[in-house]
């Protein structure tokens, strides 16, 4: 009787492999709530720093390790404790970005390509959204440092003191993108944006344009914009008719076609003589488009239409939308590459980078 017992109690000393990873996650989850690399390397037969190699180097380690690896990290839910990661290897394989909306399609492109170029070198993304006020961006900075990421992408130049004061402090490497300085903080990838507007105006007054006017949003980029159309203008000698100013209506931040058509009605309230007229964005050129449609102007045989970003549905207008064009995925690939190079220890060759503009003519003007 004795001896059944001891036989009874060696065949329930060894369990079967689904419940040795059962148990195996449930000791991983007493104490620290989480399962634990010991119990995937336990589960995969191998030892915790192949577990490591394969989430942190797999091109060092056999597909077939790779593969029984993966399967135990998919048995047990297992999560890398990135944090922990970065702090051993002093990386997080991770690159934050600002931007002021994270639903403008004028950044979209931009933030797509930066994250395809990171994610191919093994870095991933994470977004913050500052809006258009400095105080929310220093808040995002302040968090976003305290985490210390391999990279910052920001959205524009940092105007705080503050900001800058703290990226500088943190030696961690900062790409400013979609804009031009001759100081950046660190590494920067942009236009000018004083160029574009300045552009335009030439543009404009090439076809014989005299009376512009300017549509613009509220935020600082955009007023450079619109200065440098207007700056352009002067010094091309023209202007309205009526007191020889350029017109310009200013909607609070972001753009969007009811304020574009908002802004006609009070431009042409004031100066209906206007034969031309620079939106800071297409958003807003769809809008001044579409109450030139409701109130019979003709585009542009009355008033010709030119907007900023050239988006998607620039082509597909009735009349087609001339628009400046920036290309934003350039914009992301350079701003991946500074960081990665950076990051890895190689030479940054362009720290500073000037991608331009161009202005697409089509029908509306």
């Amino acid at each position: 009787m004795a001896r059944r017992s001891v036989a009874a109690k060696k065949t329930r000393s060894r369990p079967s492999v689904s419940a040795l990873a059962d148990g195996n996650a449930r000791r991983g989850r007493r104490g620290t709530g989480s399962v634990r690399i010991f119990d995937v390397a336990k589960i995969a037969g191998v030892a915790p720093i192949t577990v490591s190699r394969a989430l942190n180097t797999p091109h060092l380690v056999s597909p077939e390790t790779l593969r029984r690896v993966q399967q135990a990290i998919d048995r047990t839910g297992y999560v890398p404790n990135m944090l922990a990661g970065g702090l051993a290897s002093s990386r997080s394989r991770l690159v934050a970005a600002i931007v002021p909306s994270i639903t403008s399609p004028v950044f979209q492109e931009t933030i797509g390509a930066l994250a395809d170029a990171l994610g191919a070198s093994g870095f991933q993304l994470m977004l913050g959204q500052s809006g258009y006020a400095d105080s929310r961006e220093d808040e995002l900075l302040e968090a976003i440092v305290g985490r210390r990421p391999d990279g910052i992408v920001l959205t524009g130049l940092t105007r705080s003191p503050v900001g800058r004061q703290r990226l500088l402090a943190a030696g961690i490497p900062v790409v400013e993108t979609w804009d031009l300085t001759p100081t950046p903080i660190d590494m920067l990838v942009g236009f000018s944006h004083e160029g574009t507007g300045a552009a335009v105006a030439e543009y404009l007054h090439g076809r014989g344009r005299r009376k512009l006017a300017v549509v613009t949003a509220g935020d600082e980029r955009a007023l450079r914009r619109a200065r440098g159309m207007i700056d352009a203008a002067t010094r091309l000698g023209i202007g309205n008719v009526l007191g020889g100013e350029i017109p310009m209506h200013v909607a609070l931040p972001p753009g969007t076609a009811g304020k574009g058509r908002t802004g006609l009605l009070e431009l042409l309230a004031r100066h209906p003589d206007i034969d031309s007229i620079y939106c800071s964005s297409d958003m807003l050129a769809l809008g001044v488009m579409t109450e030139c449609r409701a109130r019979g102007i003709a585009v542009p045989e009355q008033i010709a239409v030119v907007g900023y970003g050239d988006l998607e549905f620039a082509a597909h207008l009735l009349p087609s939308l001339t628009s400046v064009r920036v290309n934003a995925s350039v914009i992301g690939q350079l701003a991946a590459r500074c960081i990665i190079d950076r990051v890895e220890g190689r030479e940054v060759r362009t720290p500073v980078t000037d991608v331009g503009f161009s202005i697409v003519t089509r029908d509306s003007a």
